[in-house]
């Protein structure tokens, strides 16, 4: 059992540093759900595209996280969010 098995990390973050971090929360058992935008996280479109559309940066720091969309603009998003 890891330390931090059983927490839950809401990860909003959109630049290298920050998902880098939730990438590590997550190798260590934590539950990352990463929070995205409709229009899909900007750090899904750096760097050459492979051949399913996905970056390798992306799927990097992307791993072992769940993912949802959800629009934070609206009344509706940030009633999902709680």
């Amino acid at each position: 059992m890891s330390s931090l098995d059983g927490i839950r990390v809401l990860d909003l973050s959109r630049f290298q540093a920050c998902p880098l971090c939730g990438m590590l929360l997550a190798d260590m058992e934590a539950e990352v759900i990463r929070i995205e935008p409709p229009e899909g996280a900007p750090d899904r479109k750096w760097g050459q595209l492979g051949p399913d559309g996905q970056t390798l940066l992306y799927k990097i720091v992307s791993r072992n996280k769940k993912a949802i969309t959800l629009n934070l603009n609206t009344s509706e998003g940030k009633e999902n969010l709680s």
